[in-house]
């Protein structure tokens, strides 16, 4: 795309890109807790069984909500649901009193028991995505319930709408011309996308595109109401009648689709393809406790919505800052807590025409952006809400390689951890150098790599059988010889299911039924024998 780009409002930004991507946010499992969890269920097939964790969504009417609070008009807090807090009542837990006259964004309509806290805060505006809300309506007229506890808590919710000084309402703004087609076009340029490439020259175009679909189903499910006679009636239900009529209704879930659309195309910016994952950089002598896979990439995905806020006409660059404390706070982020976060963009309060937005391409040196434009680093670190605490493990994720101005500002403000690009590392251009990011000490350096391990445990009819680490591709191999040769259909489709999971360490248990014999059961003996294979592929010693 040629001439100026196309950016992304704050109002978006803020009401879809963060708020729906944080409800997304996922969950870490510690291994001190030992409990079985709530949420599991027992699939039976003749003789076996297996536990699988399902989605809370499926066992409450509470659904999860991601939330962004923004005070004058900077982030200054990324939240989403826990399983005993919602998120409206974890802002008001972290922030307090600091909420007043701040404008928060919801993934999703909050509950009475939210908004009444937030709005005697003092609360500025109350922004939500308009589909099903975090008491879900959809799910009470799906079910046909007669307790009517979401109707009741709707219409509790307008009355503290209408009776409130804070402004509660539907902020999505049409998106600019040849934005998606933008996003698109990045998001392939991308040095994530360009890494894999690189290093995988068979890696084909058409796996971004296969991986963008997923997600895009994903979303949708998530996000929006297929039906679009069931979204009239909730939307009606929650006191936005004025949306449902024509064409007002066909242009919101026009837009609707349309920003899903961008986050998925931004969320397969960063392809979870064969074994890459974010590992300690080769340069890195330093090693700390590295972040689980998944909450790396959902962070460094945060960074690249962020950078399509830029003002640089040829490169968009995202930066976040998070921390980990040493206990898991009531936040459903876990132990993670949000510092800061910027994109690249001339100083604050300067006009367009007031500085020069010319690359290395001008032969002037004197009317290039170099000089003056601010980068995604330096901002995160200048406008961050909390302060960086040495004892805490704190960690910067940025969409491109730090330069050599940007690099002894994250050490020197006490950041321990980077998960970045790295395409551009050694390189020395005509007004920014990328020298000092592998010569860095002192700060642990993660970048996409195939460095890293799986781990799997079996057990069967409850006895311990091992623990075997292995790469995603010879987990892939193991199912593909040792399960898919035998006739049970079910068990070989339950390891892809664990082996298509979004986790990169995940647990497997695979168990016979106590209450049948071995002898009782013929298939019993191929099942074992494909553990006992198993065990040979993941440990040949």
């Amino acid at each position: 795309m040629q001439g100026q780009v196309p950016r992304l409002s704050k109002v978006n930004l803020f009401t879809l890109l963060l708020s729906l991507w944080m409800e997304v946010f996922p969950s870490r499992k510690h291994a001190e807790n030992t409990k079985q969890p709530q949420n599991v269920a027992i699939v039976y097939y003749r003789s076996f069984f297996a536990f699988i964790t399902l989605p809370s969504c499926f066992l409450q009417q509470v659904k999860k909500t991601g939330l962004v609070v923004v005070g004058n008009m900077k982030i200054i807090g990324l939240h989403c649901s826990s399983s005993e807090l919602h998120a409206g009542q974890i802002a008001v837990i972290k922030h307090g009193s600091r909420l007043k006259d701040c404008d928060l964004y919801f993934s999703r309509k909050p509950c009475s028991a939210c908004l009444k806290m937030i709005v005697n805060a003092g609360v500025n505006r109350i922004s939500y995505w308009p589909s099903d809300p975090e008491m879900s309506l959809q799910e009470e007229i799906s079910a046909d319930s007669v307790n009517g506890d979401a109707r009741l808590d709707a219409k509790a919710v307008e009355r503290l709408k209408s009776n409130s000084r804070a402004h509660v309402c539907v902020l999505l703004q049409p998106l600019t011309c040849y934005m998606v087609q933008f996003v698109e076009e990045t998001s392939l340029k991308c040095d994530f996308v360009q890494k894999i490439a690189r290093k995988e020259p068979a890696f084909p175009i058409s796996t971004f595109y296969e991986y963008r679909q997923e997600r895009i189903k994903e979303y949708e499910t998530l996000f929006l109401i297929s039906s679009e006679d069931m979204h009239k009636h909730i939307l009606r239900i929650i006191g936005l009648e004025n949306l449902c009529e024509n064409p007002y209704f066909i242009s919101l879930r026009q837009n609707m689709k349309e920003l899903v659309l961008i986050l998925a195309t931004v969320a397969s910016s960063v392809p979870r393809y064969s074994d890459f994952g974010f590992y300690l950089s080769k340069t890195s002598s330093e090693s700390g406790p590295s972040l689980t896979q998944e909450i790396a990439w959902h962070c460094i995905i945060q960074a690249r919505l962020l950078a399509y806020r830029t003002e640089d006409h040829k490169i968009g660059v995202g930066a976040v800052i998070w921390a980990e404390r040493q206990s898991v706070n009531c936040d459903g982020t876990g132990p993670m807590y949000f510092l800061g976060c910027g994109y690249n963009a001339f100083p604050v309060g300067s006009e367009y025409a007031d500085f020069p937005h010319m690359d290395d391409k001008q032969k002037d040196r004197e009317i290039r952006k170099f000089r003056y434009i601010v980068h995604a680093e330096q901002n995160a670190i200048t406008f961050r809400y909390n302060e960086i605490k040495p004892d805490e493990n704190s960690m910067i994720f940025v969409t491109k390689c730090p330069c050599d101005e940007c690099v002894p500002l994250i050490k020197g403000s006490g950041i321990k951890q980077i998960y970045a690009g790295d395409v551009d590392i050694g390189k020395k251009k005509a007004d920014i150098s990328y020298m000092k990011f592998a010569e860095l000490k002192g700060v642990s350096k993660y970048v996409v790599s195939v460095e890293g391990n799986e781990s799997v445990t079996l057990a069967y009819q409850g006895r311990h059988i091992g623990e075997m680490a292995a790469t995603r591709s010879l987990i892939k191999t193991f199912y593909t010889h040792a399960f898919s040769s035998y006739s049970s259909f079910f068990i070989s489709r339950l390891f892809l299911f664990f082996y298509k999971s979004n986790s990169f360490s995940f647990y497997v248990q695979l168990c016979l039924h106590e209450r049948y014999s071995c002898k009782n059961f013929s298939s019993s003996d191929i099942f074992i024998t494909a553990l006992k294979k198993m065990l040979v592929l993941m440990n040949p010693k």
